[in-house]
């Protein structure tokens, strides 16, 4: 459980690239020069060009609402990128915007004036630095100095002098985005004045090393106050200081056999919640729009848009919507769309939709009780198979180029080492921007796709690169090889999971994946995963071998009559005697008998049989309590915490 309302700032994160290697401060010199060039003081800068791109450039490449560089100017006259590139999924920008109902800022932008309704304008900003708008694209000291003058240009239109005080930059922070929604405009200056205060450091994906020097004790001079705005409709579930609003989706009949697009449930009543599951959309946003709003379609909890963080919610967090492609997930579990692309990263995902994200995750975690473990907020790619013949339609995002550290960082809950490096249990933690093992498929199938930080680390069957990949038999089980396809998650663990050390050599570690030792790369100098203390679950004594599930089922004698016994179907994986696998909690046995439309939720059939989640894969599993032992690592000791999970009333 997380402590405290306001999103934390972020962490310092400190370079690893090494001492010995040369340090490209370029882009810190451009900052300083911007600064002085056009009087804007350069915390506030560096700091709304940290909120805007983490100071990740990008070169050339347009996030999904066509913002380019360390400052993400806005194109409005380029395509969006699902129209810029054909291979891409999703239509274009249809419907209406969602959450723009009011200006920022004491002195609301004048839209008649066409300046301060989109001050972070790339074409605007080429024109005050006299530069093609292309360079500004391209160039990130050209685009740096584009940030500049369009702050200094709208502390001009506000009536303030261009003053060395950062106190004095609150509502130009807060004019920088261009959004019209109060909400959102004063959560995006606070979080950039509680950046300057805290400072950062951080080696960028293009390796430009930036600091950010920290201003302990820094208040704006002027700040709008938190405002209570319109009423939301009854229905959203938000924390105050996101901009969140409502688009429903329907719960109807479609014909006598089927209904859609969602289950009504009486959560965390009937059922406790105990997964957030992290989505992208694969489509622009307004399609995903059209799409919840179809009850042949299916459905998700919440919507967030790219350009901005503007939070959208579609179902009640106590129903159950058909996100994850597992009925016993989605009884679990609340459903979150990111807007993007997973093969795709060049249309990064943006700070503005992490940082929104976060705050609705820690808010919701808080509510029901969920841990913030790479166990219970996991993405749609990590989503255990129901059943065998399920795998190979299993879902694959937000896929390797989601920043799951710096995710957890603006969660609270920071991923680390929690036990030395010689500990028999590993968390996997890459350095994401210098992480950048090679993908192909982003485009066309077997082209590479584009170098670029990722949380993916890759497996092998023996220590060596040239050695062949782990194989997956469930997703390939006529034994095909594993390969390099961004789409392809059979070889390959992620960021935040854990897992049992099953054997070191030299600068190579083994897990136990999949019932099988895989191998990764793991030098001492720049590691890719680092040492943890936790339980793990290894088969009872006498047993050469135990089933691994998809879902956590009640025995046959707990279903009453009239609803059918669901069979067990264990997965095709092996868990042999002597290896191990990490869990951080138990579970109990459910089934959600929902199977056509109804005036108030079917009950959930509970078994005595309970089970443990564990880190099997890529994918998590269960296996049952009766079958395996809970056994400690260096340090740590007894089973795992496990809630009750069975309603109040029993």
């Amino acid at each position: 459980m997380i402590a405290g309302a306001a999103l934390l700032p972020p962490l310092l994160i400190l370079p690893t690239s090494g001492a010995d290697e040369p340090r490209d401060r370029r882009l810190q010199d451009a900052f300083a020069q911007a600064a002085r060039e056009f009087h804007v003081p350069r915390s506030v800068l560096m700091g709304v060009s940290y909120m805007q791109s983490r100071w990740d450039s990008h070169p050339g490449a347009p996030s999904v609402a066509g913002g380019f560089g360390p400052m993400h100017l806005v194109d409005t006259d380029r395509p969006p990128a699902s129209k810029a590139d054909p291979q891409l999924p999703g239509g274009g920008r249809t419907g209406p915007r969602t959450g723009e109902a009011g200006p920022p800022g004491a002195r609301p932008p004048d839209p008649s004036d066409g300046h301060a309704v989109q001050p972070a304008d790339l074409r605007h900003a080429a024109r005050l630095i006299r530069a093609p708008a292309g360079r500004l694209r391209t160039d990130a000291a050209a685009n740096v100095r584009g940030g500049a003058a369009l702050l200094a240009d709208t502390q001009r239109q506000l009536g303030k002098p261009l003053s060395a005080d950062p106190a004095d930059w609150w509502e130009a922070v807060a004019h920088f985005p261009g959004t019209r929604d109060i909400t959102s405009a004063v959560t995006y200056a606070d979080d950039v004045f509680a950046l300057i205060r805290r400072g950062a450091h951080r080696t960028t994906a293009e390796g430009q090393e930036v600091t950010l020097p920290a201003t302990p004790g820094l208040q704006p001079h002027h700040r709008t106050a938190r405002p209570q705005g319109p009423p939301r409709p009854g229905n959203v579930e938000c924390p105050a200081d996101l901009s969140c609003d409502w688009l429903g989706a329907p719960y109807e009949e479609i014909d006598d056999s089927a209904y859609g697009n969602h289950d009504l449930a009486d959560r965390p009543r009937d059922q406790a919640i105990e997964y957030i599951v992290i989505h992208d959309t694969e489509a622009e946003l307004p399609s995903m729009f059209q799409t919840v709003q179809d009850p042949t379609e299916s459905s998700w909890h919440y919507s967030i848009r790219s350009r901005d963080g503007h939070v959208t919610q579609h179902v009640r967090t106590k129903d159950e919507a058909w996100h994850s492609g597992s009925k016993f997930v989605n009884a679990r579990s609340i459903g979150i769309e990111h807007e993007g692309f997973l093969t795709r990263p060049g249309t990064w995902y943006t700070e503005r939709m992490y940082r929104a994200s976060a705050r609705l995750v820690r808010y919701l975690a808080r509510k029901y009780g969920i841990p913030v473990d790479r166990q219970h907020i996991f993405g749609h790619d990590n989503v255990p198979p129901p059943t065998a013949d399920t795998i190979p339609d299993m879902h694959d995002d937000p896929g390797p180029f989601w920043d799951w550290r710096h995710y957890f960082d603006l969660l609270g809950a920071p991923l680390r080492a929690t036990a030395g490096p010689d500990s028999d249990m590993v968390t996997i933690l890459p350095d994401f921007a210098a992480n950048k093992p090679v993908f192909t498929g982003c485009g066309e199938s077997g082209t590479p796709c584009p170098p670029h930080g990722s949380s993916a680390v890759r497996l092998y069957t023996e220590p060596d690169e040239d050695a062949p990949l782990i194989q997956d038999p469930g997703r390939k089980p006529d034994g095909e090889d594993s390969t390099v396809d961004v789409n392809d998650l059979g070889s390959r663990v992620s960021t935040g999971q854990t897992f049992a050390v099953a054997e070191r050599r030299g600068d190579w570690t083994a897990i136990w994946y999949l019932g099988r030792k895989a191998w990764f790369k793991n030098p001492q100098k720049h590691p890719t995963a680092v040492g943890a203390k936790g339980r793990m679950v290894t088969p009872k004594p006498g047993l050469d071998e135990i089933p691994v599930y998809g879902r956590a089922l009640p025995e046959a004698e707990a279903y009453p009559e009239g609803v059918p016994e669901q069979p067990e179907s264990p997965l095709p994986y092996s868990f042999p005697a002597g290896q191990r696998y990490v869990t951080q909690s138990g579970v109990g046995s459910s089934y959600t008998a929902r199977s056509s439309i109804t005036d108030a939720p079917d009950p959930v059939v509970w078994g005595r049989e309970r089970y443990y989640e564990i880190q099997f894969g890529h994918r998590l599993a269960y296996v049952r309590a009766s079958d395996v032992d809970v056994v400690g690592s260096t340090g740590a000791a007894g089973p795992p915490g496990d809630k009750e999970h069975r309603p109040a009333t029993r």
